[in-house]
């Protein structure tokens, strides 16, 4: 099996799934519980949160567990944008966002906010004069994703930090679901309030996440009827799950100072290798794109036409966000490039992680140059 879809999702490391079956059977009170046994679940996520937050440089107090990225990336941003109202309605992202801030934008839309939707070029990338024209005087919240989901543009965050610092009331949320453990993002550094992180994407499990929430910055809750999560996320935590996301975010952060270079070689390989066969077209940037995203069109060829025929041979990649992979039609990421129709609706993306090698990329290629003669004999 060859997997190249690590950007909808990553295989668990041996050592999360044994550490979440550990916690599971000995930490399983609810860390909420007055007992002794609830004490020693709370302390276990306490140490977690602390794990995390020194991972991330940040204090634990800034340290919010999600569910995923979904989730983290609606409360940071209905969450700053229904608390700050009163200041402002008008909120600026982008738009190449991923779905779950597009759609929240949208639904921020119909409740009477206004959205400036920057545009991009054809690398995928804003434009940090646009963002300063868009600023006004009720502007308080920019949102942007650092690593995009589908082509791996990265967007200039520490540049946009610097300008947001000249308006500190204004908010600044990132998505960097797809980033973390490929891209460095420092936190502080950049300026960041709140920051959106998912534990499947970087070899833990799913339905665990991580929203960090700068000191100082309020956000409305969008669950009630608890104060777990320092009031901000009502619910019981995973605990189990919890302390194998902090597991997973050291490791994939030690694989990232280890073996970046791996990721850089496949990424050169395969886009090399790609531009030779006819017909197809890369639509990842070279210069400002993540190590581990390519995403390219085949002229004429139907997207999941050529997906089932490599998933016959044991090579698994997809056409877009897996949260979108379902609906039919051109992506909307690649129309806003500029890319057009044709390019659009044929987009296959392949997306590696530290466990993948040069030589699954040599077979990846091989088997696609097959596949490619045998679709197109059929076409005839």
């Amino acid at each position: 099996m060859i997997y190249l879809d690590n950007s909808a999702t990553t295989k668990p490391y041996k050592e999360v799934l044994d550490t979440f079956v550990t916690v599971s059977e000995k930490y399983f009170a609810n860390p909420s519980s007055l007992h002794s046994k609830g004490g020693e679940a709370e302390k276990l996520l306490g140490q977690a949160r602390k794990s995390i937050a020194q991972l991330l440089e940040v204090a634990p107090s800034e340290v919010v567990f999600t569910s995923g990225g979904t989730e983290g990336n609606n409360i940071a941003i209905k969450g700053i944008a229904f608390q700050h109202q009163n200041r402002g309605k008008h909120l600026i992202t982008s738009s190449v966002e991923h779905a779950s801030s597009h759609e929240s934008f949208q639904y921020l839309e119909s409740q009477g906010f206004e959205i400036t939707y920057l545009p991009v070029d054809h690398d995928g990338l804003i434009s940090s004069e646009d963002l300063k024209r868009s600023i006004r005087p009720d502007t308080i919240l920019v949102s942007l994703i650092h690593v995009n989901n589908e082509t791996g543009t990265i967007q200039p965050i520490q540049e946009i930090g610097k300008i947001l610092k000249e308006h500190p009331k204004i908010f600044f949320h990132v998505d960097n679901v797809q980033g973390v453990g490929k891209v460095d993002l420092p936190l502080k550094e950049c300026g960041i309030d709140l920051c959106t992180i998912s534990a499947h994407k970087i070899h833990g499990l799913k339905g665990n996440g991580i929203l960090f929430v700068k000191n100082g910055v309020s956000i409305s809750s969008l669950f009630t009827g608890g104060e777990q999560e320092l009031k901000k996320r009502a619910g019981t935590e995973n605990v189990a799950g919890i302390v194998a996301m902090a597991k997973a975010l050291r490791l994939i952060l030690q694989e990232n100072k280890e073996k970046k270079e791996n990721l850089l070689e496949i990424k050169q390989f395969l886009i090399e290798e790609l531009r030779s066969i006819d017909g197809i077209e890369i639509n990842t940037p070279i210069k400002c794109s993540a190590p581990h995203i390519i995403n390219f069109s085949v002229k004429g060829i139907k997207p999941e036409v050529l997906i089932h025929s490599l998933d016959k041979r044991d090579v698994y990649v997809s056409t877009r966000s897996a949260c979108s992979s379902k609906q039919g039609g051109a992506s909307r990421i690649l129309l806003e490039m500029g890319l057009g129709e044709n390019r659009a609706s044929t987009a296959i993306r392949l997306s590696t992680s530290y466990g993948n090698t040069l030589k699954e990329a040599e077979l990846t290629l091989k088997v696609l140059k097959e596949e490619l003669i045998n679709i197109k004999k059929v076409m005839r």
